[in-house]
């Protein structure tokens, strides 16, 4: 579809709001997106859709015409055409960001949630009720892409992921179909939204499990790399504690931010993240970060809804994000780490002299008490098969130029197959590489949808095809992560 398609004008037609290239709103979404590289990709009209009737109506205008689109939440995915296409229709659910809380009292609460919303906005609307769902993290990330991806959250060790806390997928179909999918009702669709991406619909409304909410203790505390040996044990040890306090949460960065005005951040240093979501400050399961010399904390008694708004990363960068998962294994952390200092020297050295880039490192306890939460017949993500405690990695490199994201990709990927061959390597007794890859963090070049099992991904192309017979969101709909390229 080229600007000059009347596809625009069915879309008016059918009372829908639609953005031109000519139309300032049209210029303020493409400069909404997390990442500029998604942000350079120019659809030629964007529908911005109030409803489900809305997006069922885009829908069929879509697929009778067989025009190309892509669906954007909260813009927040960093491969280019995930959230946004080239000449294409670009279906923006922003305007879907509602949180509304059912709570009678006498029942267990829920709570909907459009899938336009930001997490942030989210916890703040339920901390007036005095109440939490099971959601993101990073306060600008939106609500649709971070669930239909698994989503990792604070309470992943009590309550499972994001997707395990889905009571009811309300879902526009390729042929314009309004489901409800859950446990009880098209629960095949329900199981396969737990983690299968944009395959099989438009998700309209999730319905969440609503927890009862208090204070959190938490917050960032800076260490100065000399304590890395130090670090790597108290990560380590704290993995393979999570079952004893599943309410502690953790994340540790190796962290390179070029953009900071203090000098001591100019270089590599150790960051780590806690949330204590019970509630106890200086939990033990802490200790041996509490004992380390640091540079800065910010850790006190907060709320989940004010450590969620703190936590969020720069946008107008260009992003390159891979991932991997690993054994909770010290000497791989440590070759993570020297590995991860050599990337920050690579791109001071050749791709920004100016020092202007972050470059992340970031690991996460996924022990098997996480991984097993959800179950295998709760969602798709495979994760039941996992023997061994893990630590769930992630590496980021934001660069100000198209051209510096150019260089700095190769010496990204790099890192983590260095990471991947030393795992596997001579120098540990066993393979320290872990199948599963966490879609939310993959690069496009990573294949998530086949770690999680050739099984799985049988029942979940089984689904697709059920529910999706044209295969609409395989041919039309190619941005994200695709079951149709995905081998069996």
């Amino acid at each position: 579809m080229d600007t000059e398609s009347p596809a625009h004008e069915s879309f008016r037609q059918a009372g829908l709001s639609v953005l031109l290239p000519s139309d300032k709103e049209y210029a303020l979404r493409q400069e909404s997106y997390f990442s500029r590289s998604a942000a350079q990709v120019a659809p030629a009209c964007i529908v911005r859709p109030r409803s489900a009737s809305e997006v069922s109506a885009a829908i069929r205008i879509l697929t009778k015409g067989r025009h190309l689109f892509a669906i954007r939440s909260g813009g927040h995915g960093t491969n280019v055409g995930a959230s946004n296409i080239a000449g294409g229709v670009t279906l923006d659910l922003g305007l879907l960001d509602w949180t509304r809380v059912e709570d009678d009292g006498q029942h267990e609460p829920v709570v909907d949630i459009g899938p336009g919303a930001r997490w942030a906005d989210v916890y703040a609307s339920l901390q007036e009720r005095g109440l939490v769902v099971a959601g993101g993290r990073e306060g600008s990330v939106g609500v649709g892409g971070l669930i239909l991806g698994g989503g990792n959250t604070y309470f992943t060790a009590s309550h499972g992921f994001a997707c395990d806390n889905v009571l009811a997928f309300e879902v526009v179909l390729a042929d314009g179909r309004i489901v409800n999918a859950t446990a009880e009702c098209h629960a095949d669709l329900f199981w396969a939204l737990k983690g299968g991406s944009n395959n099989f619909g438009v998700v309209t409304n999730f319905r969440m499990r609503a927890l009862r909410g208090g204070a959190v203790w938490g917050g960032l505390t800076l260490y100065p790399w000399q304590v890395l040996p130090q670090a790597i044990e108290a990560l380590t040890d704290f993995t393979s504690l999570v079952h004893a306090d599943v309410d502690s949460n953790l994340m540790c960065f190796f962290a390179y931010r070029g953009n900071c005005l203090l000098p001591e951040l100019k270089q590599v240093t150790i960051v780590s993240v806690f949330a204590q979501v019970g509630g106890v400050e200086r939990a033990p399961a802490y200790e041996k970060w509490l004992a380390l010399p640091s540079i800065h904390t910010d850790c006190k008694m907060t709320s989940l809804s004010n450590i969620v708004a703190e936590n969020i990363m720069p946008s107008r960068y260009y992003q390159i994000w891979f991932t991997a998962t690993i054994k909770n294994d010290a000497r791989i952390v440590s070759k993570a780490a020297s590995l991860h200092e050599e990337l920050v020297n690579a791109l001071k050295s050749s791709v920004a002299p100016d020092g202007d880039f972050w470059a992340l490192c970031l690991l996460q306890p996924l022990p098997k008490i996480m991984a097993q939460r959800g179950g295998n017949n709760n969602n798709a993500l495979g994760l039941s098969r996992q023997q061994h405690d893990g630590l769930l990695l992630q590496t980021t490199v934001m660069v100000r130029t198209p051209e510096q994201e150019r260089m700095a990709y190769p010496k990204c990927k790099a890192f983590i197959v260095a990471v991947r061959d030393f795992a596997r390597s001579t120098e540990m007794e066993e393979d320290g590489n872990m199948d599963w890859e966490y879609l939310n963090y993959a690069d496009a070049s990573q294949d998530p949808l086949a770690s999680y099992g050739a099984e799985n991904v049988k029942r979940l192309k089984e689904v697709s095809l059920r529910y999706d017979p044209e295969q609409a969101f395989q041919r039309l709909c190619p941005g994200g992560f695709k079951l149709a390229h995905v081998s069996t």
